[in-house]
């Protein structure tokens, strides 16, 4: 349900508070993000518990990290619900979904589909915060290359989060109740 992952995301967010804010943004919590390919449920869960992170940071950046942060996964949770629908045929995460080619290209193809489906967390969260963070930031220099470090760092790091943690936790609830994802078709 959406209240269970606001709540979750906002405790998983405050165990690394120290690095969960600023141009490096480990956050935990994000590997939640993932749950947006399985039930639509997770778009305003998701943006719940990021507006709620935000809003109790112990280092608030103002209204506009606030906001542009909790929009910014609001926007990557529906985008990776629609391509879910969208874009993927068939049982995306069953491990028997079919596909053309011999079996080491179905696997690659398949991991490729998981990653792609996953993958608004990253892109977004790295251009969007990315992009305002270092105007937020007290006595930050603002220059093209600031901004382009900002947006990688984030995009490094919500990648380490999305794709190691998320991914491998996305497929263990499928395994564990493979109906869960034939359920919201």
């Amino acid at each position: 349900s959406a209240a269970l992952i606001a709540a979750a995301y906002v405790v998983l967010t405050f165990p690394m508070a120290q690095i969960a804010y600023g141009p490096l943004q480990f956050r935990l919590a994000e590997a939640l993000s993932v749950m947006a390919a399985l039930t639509p449920a997770a778009i305003p869960g998701l943006f719940l518990g990021c507006l709620t992170a935000n809003l109790i940071n112990p280092v608030n950046l103002g209204p506009i990290d606030i906001i542009g942060g909790s929009l910014a996964t609001l926007a990557a949770a529906w985008l990776t619900w629609r391509l879910r629908c969208r874009f993927i045929t068939g049982r995306l995460f069953s491990y028997n979904a079919p596909l053309e080619g011999g079996k080491a290209v179905r696997r690659w193809k398949k991991i490729f589909r998981q990653m792609l489906v996953i993958s608004p967390s990253v892109l977004i969260n790295a251009l969007v915060v990315g992009f305002y963070l270092p105007y937020l930031i007290p006595g930050m220099t603002i220059n093209a290359l600031v901004i382009i470090s900002t947006m990688l760092s984030i995009f490094i790091s919500q990648a380490v989060v999305v794709y190691l943690i998320g991914l491998p936790l996305l497929l263990a609830l499928v395994k564990a109740r493979p109906d869960m994802e034939g359920h919201y078709r």
